[in-house]
Order: structure tokens, then C-alpha cells, then sequence
């Protein structure tokens, strides 16, 4: 061991530049060695083919390419559980500070004590930063310092907040000369992760002003494909949330800016309330008799309710790993409130198919159709998911595309009839709430 050697340990931030960790790990005075764990702990619960691995996956490839080509450096792969990836580098290298970015999610926190604990252990420091937000934990809270539980108070203070804050972005390429020098690190192919190439791909984003100016008037309609894909990106880190937040505020479309604050919203949501990943925010739902029929919610599953729109957005799920967010409103509340269906059946679901499942929206959204959750949908309120169509696919546009049986002999009849779904709903929900 020749000299002191400083790491950085990329997570959900998968880019070189406007990285606020990696940044301050490049600007300390040792050389820095950059590291990313595949989890075992994550891997072991996902499907063989999974999208989202192979996005990593090939995102770690492309970054380690650059790195290789113009710094003479490289990221060191790893495969297996963090504690055990540490206690080997440990011994491996004479490592003064391990940087990282904060990372809210509670399997996230409980793992990165751990890891703190072992570095502590070992009087190696552990510095850690706020990189996947703008606000974090407690900087949004009411004037009491109790969290916000709705969304439109919660994005009237962070915008206020916003005003006072110079918004940095943090030139990391300047710095990478201070990489450690060694282009053969550790590496691992998909198939030494345990993984294959998937038939799906995860779509670049798209964030032209064009579609930000028009994003308030095309974005309730599943046809138009009118989003920016941002998800997955700003999920995995291949994108800055301060870049983003820029270009949203120079094209000054506040709509936009408040969907980047939803997120937001129920990151700090989770991160007050971690029991809501299992548990109903408001508890008195929990008490609601699901009806939980597995012939329905395989139907469900597999966009064969015979309710158009509904198989639409479930087929479009299967098939590419996106879901139009107005089309998720309306098949979460179907499952929830037409099905009888217990919300969490279908955030399980969505947290394996969605390409860009975070968990805090997830549940967060969920919660919401459920009525179940913060600033939730009150439970009398039960989407109609045939004058659905009419409001956001007059032509059929969306239907045609994904349900091209939707007119045949084949199609499947109405899995529940409307009315009767909706007054077993209101009484279901009743009894339990009364």
C-alpha cells in the first residue's frame, strides 16, 4: 500500500459531472478511487431479465469508457453485499474517507449505517451528501417543524425557499486528474451480475423547451407520448435534478417545476413516515376488508379486465416498463376501488415492472388512490373508467394501439359491472372507516 487513498461509492447518482460527493471527494487531497456495489441484498429479488440492472449496467460501461480513455482511471465493480465489498477494500487499500451521496429510502439508511459503523470501526471517516434533491428531510416543514402532509403548502414553502438558495452546479470534470491511476479496475458483465440482456429498454429522456412549454397541455393524454421519460434518470442519477431544475425554471413552466416538486414531496414523506411502505398513512384503512380475488388481479395484471383504458395502460406496463402517469391514476384506483384490491398488491406489482420505480412515489401514489395516504384522493371519489376514454382518448388512439382486440369477438366482458363496483366500494370502505 503505497499511499492514502480516499472512495467514492456511486449509488443512485450515475454521472460524472454536477455529482456534489464525487466533486468533494476529488477536491480532497488524496487520490480517490471510484467504486459501485451490485447489491445482492436488491439483486436477489429481481427478475433474471430486469431492465433497470442492464440500464445500471451499461450506464457503469459508458462512465468507466471515459474514464479509461481521457483520465487513465476507471470504476471498480463489485458484486455482493456492501459490508462484505468494504471489509475487502478495507485491507486492500489504506483508505482515509469514503464519499457518497445521501440515499433516503429505509433498507438505504439501515445498510449505510452499517457500512459507517465498520468504517468508524476502522477510523476511516464517512462523508456523505445531498445530491438527488433539492430539499431534503426536514429543510421543508411547516412553521412548527412538523412535515407537511399536503402537497400544495409543502410546494408553496419550497419554492419560497428556493428563492433564497444560489443553486450550484459543481464542476466535477475539472477535477477528475485526481482520480486514482489504474484503468483495470474490477469489472463485471451482465451475466457476472447473474443477469441477462432484457427485451426491454430504457428511453433516453427528452427535456427540449418544446416539450416543456407544451407540457401542461398535452400532458394528460396517453396518445401524444407527450412526457419527458425523465424517471428512470433521475432514479439511477443519470441526470442532475439541479440541471433539470434550471432548464424547468428557464423555460418558466411552473407545471413542469411542480411535478420535480411532487417528487419531492413524497421523498420527505417516506423519509418521516418509513412505516408507510407496509402501512396505511392514515392507520383506520388498514381495517378495510380487501377482497385480495387472485383470478381478478391476475386479470388485472395481464390488461384483461375488459375495461379498454385500463388494459391499455397494464399492457403498455408489460410490455415496455412505462406507464402513462393519467392511465396509473386510473388503473391503481381500479384495482383499489373497483377490485377491492389491496393497494399493495399493485405497488409490488409496479415496483417490478416500472422502469422508473422510486419507491417514495410509488407508494406515495398508491396511498393517494387508495385514499389511504397524505393529501390522498378522498375514497368516495372513484374514477369511471369508461368516461376516462372520452376526457383523455376520444379518438382511441391509445387503446388502439395497445388493446388491438378491444372491439373483437375475443375480448374479454367487463370483469365487474361499474355501478355495482362502485356501491360495494363506498360500503366496503364505510364499514371499515365508521
Amino acid at each position: 500500500m503505497s499511499k492514502k487513498t480516499n472512495i467514492f461509492w456511486f449509488r443512485r447518482d450515475l454521472r460524472l459531472d454536477d455529482n456534489l460527493g464525487f466533486y468533494e471527494a476529488l477536491r480532497g487531497e488524496h487520490q480517490v478511487l471510484p467504486i459501485f456495489i451490485f447489491d445482492t441484498e436488491i439483486l436477489n429479488k429481481l427478475p433474471k431479465n430486469d431492465a433497470r440492472v442492464a440500464f445500471i449496467h451499461q450506464t457503469l460501461q459508458s462512465m468507466r469508457q471515459i474514464l479509461q480513455d481521457e483520465h487513465d482511471s476507471s470504476i471498480a465493480i463489485f458484486k455482493g453485499k456492501p459490508e462484505t465489498i468494504f471489509k475487502q477494500l478495507i485491507k486492500d487499500y489504506e483508505i482515509e474517507t469514503v464519499y457518497t451521496n445521501h440515499d433516503y429510502e429505509p433498507y438505504a439508511t439501515e445498510r449505510d449505517h452499517k457500512i459507517k459503523s465498520l468504517l468508524e470501526t476502522n477510523s476511516i471517516k464517512l462523508n456523505t451528501y445531498k445530491d438527488q434533491v433539492i430539499f431534503e428531510k426536514n429543510e421543508v416543514v411547516k412553521k412548527d417543524g412538523n412535515p407537511y402532509l399536503v402537497y400544495t403548502p409543502y410546494m408553496r414553502t419550497w419554492k419560497k425557499k428556493f428563492q433564497t438558495i444560489d443553486l450550484e452546479i459543481y464542476d466535477t470534470n475539472s477535477h477528475l486528474d485526481n482520480l486514482i491511476t489504474h484503468s483495470r479496475l474490477p469489472n463485471l458483465s451482465l451475466s457476472d451480475i447473474g443477469f441477462e440482456n432484457p427485451n426491454q429498454k430504457i428511453l433516453p429522456y427528452v427535456l427540449t423547451p418544446t416539450l416543456i412549454q407544451n407540457y401542461e397541455a398535452t400532458r394528460n393524454f396517453p396518445s401524444k407520448d407527450a412526457t419527458s421519460h425523465l424517471g428512470p434518470h433521475l432514479r439511477f442519477g443519470t441526470v442532475s435534478i439541479r440541471k433539470t431544475i434550471k432548464k424547468a425554471i428557464a423555460e418558466q413552466n411552473e407545471i413542469f417545476w411542480q411535478e420535480l416538486i411532487w417528487r419531492e414531496f413524497f421523498m420527505q414523506i417516506l423519509w418521516h413516515f418509513p412505516h408507510t411502505i407496509d402501512n396505511a398513512f392514515k392507520p383506520k384503512y388498514d381495517r378495510i376488508d380487501w377482497r385480495n380475488n387472485e383470478d381478478e388481479f391476475k386479470k388485472w395484471c395481464e390488461g384483461k379486465t375488459g375495461y379498454p383504458l385500463v388494459d391499455a395502460g397494464m399492457r403498455q406496463l408489460n410490455e415496455t416498463g412505462f406507464m402513462h402517469n393519467r392511465v396509473r391514476m386510473l388503473v391503481g384506483s381500479f384495482l383499489c376501488k373497483h377490485l377491492l384490491i389491496d393497494w399493495r398488491l399493485g405497488e409490488a406489482y409496479f415496483a417490478e415492472k416500472l422502469h422508473d420505480y422510486e419507491m417514495a412515489s410509488n407508494v406515495g401514489n398508491w396511498q393517494w388512490v387508495a385514499g389511504c395516504g397524505v393529501d390522498a384522493a378522498p375514497y368516495f371519489r372513484i374514477f369511471n373508467p369508461t368516461t376516462q376514454i372520452q376526457k383523455f382518448d376520444k379518438n382511441l388512439e391509445y387503446i388502439k394501439k395497445w388493446v388491438p382486440d378491444f372491439q373483437e369477438l375475443t375480448y374479454p366482458a367487463p370483469i365487474v359491472e361499474h355501478k355495482i363496483a362502485r356501491e360495494r366500494c363506498l360500503e366496503t370502505y364505510k364499514s371499515a372507516l365508521n
